[in-house]
C-alpha cells in the first residue's frame, strides 16, 4: 500500500503547504531530483523526511517514513522482512548520522554523512542522464 508514502511525498513536493501541488511545484521538485546538485537532492530529501518541517529528523520521523516504505514494498518481498526491519532501518540511520548523539538528525549532520557515503553519492547521479 503506497498511500502512506505518497502522503509524504505530496507534502516534500508541496512547498508553500497550502495543501496543493501546484504544476510549479511539481516541476521545481523533479527539476532537483533529476537535474539538481547533489546539495539540492540532499536538501530536498531532508525535507522529505522532515515531516513536521521543523528542522530536524527525529526517530519518530523516520519510522514513520521506513513504516510507509515497507508498507508500499508488500509483505510479498524477498527475502521476506522481518516485522522489526523498519526500526532496525531508523537505528541504522541514526547510528550514521546523528553526529552528536541527541536523538535527532539536523540539515548540516544529514548531508555530512550522506556525502560519505558512496552508496548514497552513486544513488543521487542515477538519473543525471535520463530523459
Amino acid at each position: 500500500d503506497s498511500t502512506t508514502y505518497a502522503h509524504f511525498l505530496f507534502n516534500a513536493f508541496d512547498t508553500d503547504h497550502n495543501g496543493s501541488v501546484s504544476f510549479e511545484d511539481f516541476v521545481m521538485g523533479l527539476s532537483i531530483l533529476l537535474r539538481g546538485t547533489v546539495q539540492e537532492k540532499l536538501n530536498w530529501a531532508f525535507n522529505l523526511y522532515d515531516i513536521n518541517k521543523d528542522g530536524y529528523i527525529t526517530k519518530e520521523e523516520m519510522l514513520d517514513i521506513m513504516k510507509a516504505i515497507y508498507d508500499m514494498m508488500g509483505k510479498c518481498t524477498y527475502p521476506v522482512l522481518k516485522e522489526d526491519a523498519p526500526r532496525q532501518h531508523v537505528e541504522t540511520f541514526f547510528q550514521k548520522m546523528d553526529k552528536n548523539k541527541d536523538g535527532v538528525v539536523t540539515i548540516d549532520e544529514f548531508i555530512e554523512s550522506c556525502q560519505k557515503d558512496e552508496n548514497i553519492m552513486r544513488s543521487m547521479q542515477l538519473f543525471e542522464n535520463v530523459i
